[in-house]
């Protein structure tokens, strides 16, 4: 398998995740708006917690799929 193939083949992969992760943070923000009234406090901050987490998640994802485009660039 080529290099270009490769970094082909990785920025795929990187972007299957990075939907994935997408999907789980619009999830768990619906369910953190339709749910604000009759929930606990403590899982309501979880969720907020895990909803920033998978931003967190989703940022370090996009860095990675913009570095494996600038090497598939430079080849």
């Amino acid at each position: 398998m080529s290099a270009t193939d490769r970094l082909k083949e990785q920025i795929a992969y990187l972007k299957l995740w990075l939907g994935i992760l997408v999907v789980t943070g619009i999830s768990i923000g619906g369910w953190l708006v339709s749910n604000w009234d009759d929930s606990t406090w403590p899982l309501l901050m979880g969720a907020v917690v895990g909803l920033f987490s998978i931003a967190g998640g989703c940022r370090v994802l996009h860095a990675k799929i913009e570095e494996k485009i600038n090497q598939l660039e430079d080849l």
